[in-house]
């Protein structure tokens, strides 16, 4: 498997790995009460603009909720939490999102890549399938993927 840095990872999959599958969605998919993951980079004026949005299954409610520093791009953000409320504009919407420490409001434009969790299972991880693991080095220098997103019919996560 390749690193996004291209370098090559020796991976192996977890004996009871968390598989789910990425299916294309778009705006009118976020609704109030969702719970999303939302990928977003600071503006200018202070504000958030989504670089993707993830909507997680009811099962998954509350995973990592808050809002902290993410790795996709330098400065990029990451918002796990509830839409409080939903506002249109003339190009996208504007997500209101709650979570336990406060809440944050982010734009998102109309051609931000959507997409909803499913679930997913061994036979997804197909040689070829675009995928975002979560991943613990063990004492051999390997990893092992324990949480797996796997993109299915055109969608996948971001890179």
């Amino acid at each position: 498997m390749e690193s996004l840095d291209g370098s090559e990872l020796k991976l192996t999959i977890a004996d009871k790995p968390s598989i789910a599958t990425l299916v294309k969605a778009t705006l009118a998919d976020i609704k109030q009460n969702s719970f999303v993951e939302v990928t977003s980079m600071p503006q200018p004026d202070g504000s958030l603009s989504a670089l993707e949005v993830h909507i997680f299954p009811e099962a998954m409610r509350g995973t990592g909720e808050g809002h902290y520093p993410w790795d996709l791009r330098p400065q990029s953000m990451m918002t796990n939490a509830n839409v409080d409320q939903v506002g249109a504009t003339v190009d996208g919407r504007t997500l209101t999102l709650k979570y336990k420490e406060g809440e944050k409001k982010i734009f998102v434009p109309a051609n931000t890549p959507i997409v909803i969790y499913d679930v997913g299972d061994r036979a997804d991880l197909k040689p070829g399938a675009p995928v975002f693991i979560v991943a613990v080095k063990q004492p051999d220098g390997t990893l092992e993927g324990r949480a797996w997103r796997v993109g299915r019919n055109g969608a996948a996560p971001a890179f």
